[in-house]
């Protein structure tokens, strides 16, 4: 990693954190990352390197496998993964392993979170998280896979898409209907379950960035599950996903702010080595300015993604801070990339080079899990009171 400033000061546990991921990631670098990208393979080989380090139970429960650490060391530690080089690709490829089971950890039984947290956390189970639909998309109360109790099991027929992972997994986060109700809401169930390839087909979605770590569509047809894969009561899975979605958020603004950091530092490095015209053409204001703008503008975005981690650990709202951190890192990391390929020139166009690669993952998280229009739809209501949009 670079020598790159900090926007506050991080306690000798979070400082030890970022070592420890930094010597972790020293074989993986850029060139790893490339063949990954480019070859498609999962990262297994990173994956395994952060599992053994202890890392992905690091926002886990002691009892279960866990450090027992906050929403601010996990954000931490993914926001180290991605300084490195990694990009998207890191991040995405145990994102699930680190926060995804959130609902387990906090509506799951004692013996659910025996049986599943245990895994998860040694990686001897891989999961992937089955929610968006093709004719839904951000709507989730509209989805429209449906689980219906035949007096034994639950029997499953539906479709999922974006969901990553599911190459590899052998579990899956899933919420489906299991009754109507008058509030599209309500009805709603979720259920951690076996990835069932007899009744589960997933699909490779090919896309533009980030081919290391799948994104399928998923097609469900008469998968059973038993009753004690159900998370919590029934009915009420939609607003245990609610639950999580501001960690989410906050995970992934610490990794948007690595992403453009990294971007930044090739760029910078780059500005200062290359002469054209017989002087550096770091020297020209015309590089200089937007890298200095991207810098302040990632800052920004750190400060408020790490105000929402305190907010969340210490157990206040922080739905605001969240959601602007995500969208102002995911403005600033798209430019901060953006801007690192328009520093290299024509090199940026060059894989070779990686700033090519760092704003392709980018795009992925300025898109998703929520739109940037939406998040400003949100922020409109809440935070300035304004009618709701949608």
């Amino acid at each position: 990693m670079g020598a790159i400033p900090l926007a506050f000061d991080f306690s000798e546990t979070q400082q030890m954190i970022r070592d420890t991921i930094a010597k972790v990631c020293e074989p993986f670098d850029d060139h790893y990352w490339l063949q990954r990208d480019t070859d498609g393979q999962f990262p297994d080989e990173f994956c395994d390197a952060i599992a053994g380090a202890g890392m992905l139970g690091i926002a886990m429960p002691e009892d279960y496998g866990g450090s027992g650490l906050g929403i601010t060391e996990a954000a931490t530690m993914v926001q180290a993964i991605t300084e490195t080089g990694a990009a998207n690709a890191g991040f995405a490829s145990i994102a699930i392993n680190i926060f995804g089971l959130n609902p387990v950890v906090v509506f799951g039984t004692d013996e659910q979170k025996k049986r599943w947290l245990p895994p998860i956390i040694r990686r001897a189970d891989t999961a992937c998280f089955a929610v968006t639909e093709p004719n839904t998309g951000l709507d989730t109360t509209r989805l429209k896979t449906r689980a219906v109790w035949d007096g034994k099991h639950y029997v499953v027929h539906g479709q999922k898409t974006w969901t990553s992972t599911a190459q590899k997994a052998n579990k899956m986060l899933l919420i489906a209907r299991t009754h109507e109700t008058e509030r599209p809401i309500d009805g709603l169930s979720l259920f951690y379950t076996d990835f069932n390839r007899d009744h589960i087909e997933a699909r490779v979605i090919d896309k533009m960035g980030r081919k290391c770590v799948d994104s399928n569509q998923v097609f469900i047809d008469g998968l059973k599950i038993p009753k004690e894969d159900l998370i919590g009561e029934e009915g009420k899975g939609f607003r245990y996903l609610l639950h999580g979605l501001n960690a989410e958020r906050i995970l992934i603004s610490a990794s948007l702010v690595g992403i453009g950091r990294c971007a930044l530092d090739r760029a910078a490095t780059y500005a200062r080595d290359r002469e054209v015209f017989g002087r550096q053409i770091g020297k020209n204001q015309g590089i200089q300015h937007p890298l200095a703008e991207s810098w302040a503008e990632l800052e920004a975005a750190n400060l408020m993604a790490f105000r929402a981690a305190e907010l969340y650990d210490s157990g206040r709202e922080c739905g605001k801070e969240a959601n602007a951190g995500k969208y102002l890192a995911g403005e600033a990391a798209f430019k901060a990339t953006t801007n690192a390929v328009m520093t290299h020139g024509g090199m940026g166009y060059a894989k070779e080079f990686h700033v090519e690669r760092y704003m392709r993952e980018a795009l992925i998280h300025r898109i998703a899990p929520v739109s940037p229009q939406l998040i400003l739809c949100y922020l409109a209501e809440k935070a300035l009171g304004l009618p709701k949009s949608y």
